[in-house]
């Protein structure tokens, strides 16, 4: 995959040059699985369920950019490069943008609305980022 996308973000600040560690990536996998089958468990409260797929999907949107070797400190612009660490369609990482803007809301305003439609979708981008990642070659 193209690096020249994100080298361009490197260049302006929006990303930082960092070599990956495997123990970083392997921590950020195995967070995002195990939040994504919990996230998955229908007993638990809607908060609750939200919040793990939120974070399933913010870890292996980071492992796959810090298997590209970068950092950011913004963490939309974790999913916004999606297109370009995963090959991801626009149409999925938007969907991950979405959940921090209502992620944020509920952080920041204390108001998380039930959209059971978001949450399904958020999911399945989630496992979509799975799926990618353990197909990626190693």
């Amino acid at each position: 995959m193209s690096s020249a996308e994100l080298e361009n973000l490197a260049r302006i600040g929006q990303l930082k040059r960092e070599p990956p560690s495997a123990r970083e990536l392997a921590g950020l996998l195995a967070s995002g699985e195990r939040r994504l089958a919990d996230a998955q468990r229908t007993t638990l409260a809607f908060d609750s369920r939200f919040d793990l797929g939120y974070n399933a999907a913010h870890a292996l949107a980071l492992y796959a950019l810090r298997r590209m070797g970068y950092r950011s400190e913004n963490r939309y612009l974790v999913f916004q490069v999606l297109s370009h660490t995963l090959g991801l369609p626009t149409a999925q990482w938007r969907v991950l943008a979405k959940t921090h803007d209502t992620r944020n809301l509920a952080e920041y305003e204390g108001h998380l609305e039930q959209d059971e439609r978001l949450l399904t979708d958020m999911l399945a981008a989630t496992e979509l980022l799975l799926t990618t990642i353990q197909n990626l070659p190693e």
